[in-house]
């Protein structure tokens, strides 16, 4: 059978093109942009829904940089990440993986939830995030030399480590890190305010039911309500959903199914509509 490699261009899939809407919260902008100027690994960390992957959409967009998300999960293997070969009715070629092609045409690499991945797989990326900033494609014969544009970056919940599930110190120190949280409340407001044309007044009202929410963290919920689930009640909300249906739907039903906990987040919803 005929061998040949098909690869990926740098193309419009990975290019963003109008600029994604990112309220700055500290210094994280000017931060990663030293890391990404000195190809520096960088890790986010922060809880689910703070803003980590619209950051770093963000960046892409000012750094003028095509960006290749990768979402990683437990079954994810290093072909998956890497390349394989594949097989059709001309023979054999070689297709590279997100990662691949991301080192290859010097786009930002983003592993979203990096802990999801298996411990064997994440050990891939070690000889991108060191000095060499090379990539072994076994398979293939080949050693590929990254892109000097090419940058990674990883993402975790700390909330959600387990013994099971976290990096290997000799990942993590590979890294610079930026810590997220959910922003203070007069910038969530404002987010939530732009991304939805939701009123000041009723976004001020959402922001109290989340910082009554995330004071309960460890008491009962294992993680606070987060800008996403605020931003999902003002979208039903501006659908003409009454704002207490909107906070059921978007606030209390997706963050516990303990019923005692249920009603405690109802009672603060009806207190603030």
């Amino acid at each position: 059978m005929s061998q040949a490699v098909k690869t990926v261009s740098e193309d419009s899939q990975y290019i963003i093109a109008s600029e994604p809407y990112y309220q700055e919260a500290g210094d994280e902008i000017s931060l990663f942009q030293a890391a990404y100027d000195s190809r520096i690994p960088m890790m986010l960390k922060g809880p689910t829904g703070c803003g980590k992957t619209r950051f770093i959409e963000h960046m892409a967009w000012r750094l003028a940089r095509p960006l290749i998300t990768i979402s990683c999960h437990e079954d994810m293997t290093a072909s998956d990440l890497i390349g394989r070969y594949l097989l059709d009715a001309n023979g054999t070629y070689w297709q590279d993986g997100p990662l691949t092609t991301a080192a290859r045409i010097g786009a930002i690499c983003y592993l979203d939830e990096v802990v999801e991945a298996r411990q064997d797989t994440t050990v891939a990326i070690h000889s991108l995030t060191d000095y060499r900033r090379t990539l072994s494609l076994e398979k293939k014969g080949e050693l590929l030399n990254a892109h000097e544009d090419f940058h990674l970056v990883i993402s975790y919940n700390p909330g959600y480590q387990t013994l099971m599930k976290d990096l290997k110190t000799s990942t993590k120190q590979r890294f610079a890190a930026l810590e997220f949280s959910y922003p203070d409340a007069e910038t969530e407001a404002t987010i939530v305010c732009h991304e939805t044309g939701l009123d000041r007044d009723t976004a001020d009202r959402l922001i109290q039911i989340a910082k009554h929410a995330r004071n309960l963290v460890g008491h009962g919920l294992n993680e606070g309500i987060s800008t996403r689930l605020l931003v999902y009640t003002a979208q039903l909300i501006q659908k003409g959903i009454p704002a207490v249906t909107a906070c059921q739907m978007a606030l209390v039903r997706p963050l516990s199914d303990d019923a005692d906990m249920r009603d405690t987040l109802e009672a603060t919803v009806q207190g603030c509509f």
